[in-house]
């Protein structure tokens, strides 16, 4: 029976999840599915590897991020008392206009919201929101951590504002189960919530590692990054050994009160739909005025920074030779045809040998 796994930590989660993208999609292809996921937390640094190691085996991708919430704003850098410092929430790309939005929302944690972890918030999602499907996530989550301190009231409000913030067909009701009570409980009452509201529902395996057996070096993994000893009492454990890659049967039989929870993964997976185009220029293209190219209209824009005038210690001013001759490099070499790496090569040597300021006449010289 069909199955997606949304919910996956590779190894570019770092010190937290030792899937590696290779064996991850060749497992998921051995099982049978056709398609899995990627959701890193807070980052996107590994979806260009797993995208292409997805098409190579045959297996459609799925790009996501489970990014960190803060409570309030992304700009804030202390936490009230008794506030979580951020919540955790899946988000997946369901085309080219959603994964756009998806790195402006992971690069917004890390150049806005940098508190020990990349933050966003709820002002950057509702921004940044089309083409996203969002997922309530692990026991991390705004709802399940709502549901914890027993606020059912404050976890379904949380639902409303993210259905709000991503439409109502875009945003599910997460189901866990790794042998957990907390999850199990948090699993009535998400499933009350659908059954009150209409939330639809979907299940996942918070996937940290690839193979069943993978629990103990896994479990390493974790101490490395606590700095703490396996025998150490108290630390981090993921505890239960079910973090791996399950096939689509062990998901049907763990989630058989719920089957719809099952069936939404394949909906979603079919709603998902990301194409990467490799090798060409994604450099946006610039009109400028009439009897200019854009060398040119460059050259009169930064005029007025290479006049006497302007303080020759100025970083700017002593850069401007070197960065307008670098322009015309390209310029000319595109125009001319010549991109190869020995191309590449030579221009890199001229720069380098003329990188205390080197007139544009003079680089173009020695092409």
């Amino acid at each position: 029976m069909p199955f997606t796994h949304l919910h996956v930590h590779t190894e570019y989660s770092l010190l937290d999840g030792s899937n590696k993208i290779s064996e991850y999609v060749s497992q998921v292809k051995k099982l049978g599915m056709t398609a899995c996921a990627i959701t890193d937390h807070g980052v996107m640094y590994g979806c260009i590897d797993f995208y292409r190691e997805a098409m190579k085996q045959g297996i459609k991708p799925i790009l996501g991020c489970e990014v960190y919430v803060a409570p309030k704003s992304r700009f804030d850098r202390e936490s009230a008392a008794g506030e979580d410092r951020y919540y955790h929430l899946i988000l997946l790309a369901e085309n080219n206009k959603g994964y756009e939005n998806l790195m402006k929302i992971v690069s917004g944690g890390f150049v806005d919201g940098f508190y020990y972890k990349p933050r966003v918030d709820k002002e950057l999602l509702r921004i940044y929101h089309e083409g996203i499907i969002c997922l309530s996530a692990c026991l991390a989550g705004e709802i399940p951590k709502a549901i914890m301190r027993g606020d059912y009231q404050g976890a379904k409000r949380a639902a409303f504002e993210y259905q709000d913030i991503f439409g109502k067909d875009n945003f599910f009701l997460e189901l866990q189960d790794h042998g957990i009570p907390e999850q199990k409980h948090v699993n009535r009452q998400l499933i009350r919530m659908h059954d009150e509201e209409g939330f639809p529902l979907v299940c996942t395996n918070d996937c940290h590692y690839t193979y069943r057996e993978d629990v103990d070096s896994h479990d390493i993994l974790l101490c490395i990054q606590t700095g703490k000893k396996v025998m150490d009492e108290d630390r981090l454990r993921y505890e239960g050994g079910q973090y791996y890659v399950k096939s689509p049967d062990e998901m049907r039989e763990l989630f058989r009160f719920v089957p719809e929870a099952v069936d939404n993964t394949e909906k979603i997976a079919e709603r998902c739909n990301v194409t990467i185009t490799f090798g060409e220029r994604k450099l946006p293209k610039y009109d400028v005025p009439q009897g200019y190219d854009s060398y040119s209209y460059l050259c009169e824009l930064c005029a007025p920074y290479g006049r006497t005038e302007h303080d020759p210690r100025d970083g700017l001013c002593r850069l401007l030779p070197y960065c307008m001759g670098l322009c015309q490099i390209c310029q000319g070499s595109r125009n001319c045809g010549r991109t190869g790496p020995r191309q590449r090569g030579r221009l890199r040597c001229i720069l380098l040998a003329r990188h205390h300021g080197p007139r544009p006449a003079q680089i173009q010289s020695d092409l």
